[in-house]
């Protein structure tokens, strides 16, 4: 059976997810993959900023800001 595979921006404050691919390209996906974004990584959404944009979250022990645009090219299968 297939899981739920979503971009990274739909997942809740406070919940994590497993990287199953990246749709970026170009220099988006090599700044994606040098934040440690590769396959199986695992993401926890930490919070948004009070605008909204961007979200800080968690990766490998780093917490890291990204826009939605960018998160959006992130799919990720929730824990």
């Amino acid at each position: 059976m297939k899981k739920n595979i979503i971009p990274l921006n739909l997942i809740p404050c406070g919940k994590s997810a497993k990287v199953k691919e990246l749709t970026a390209d170009g220099n988006m996906r090599r700044r994606m993959l040098d934040l440690g974004l590769v396959i199986d990584t695992i993401v926890e959404s930490l919070r948004k900023s009070p605008s909204g944009d961007p979200t800080a979250y968690e990766i490998r022990g780093a917490v890291i800001a990204l826009r939605s645009e960018e998160a959006s090219k992130i799919m990720v299968e929730l824990l």
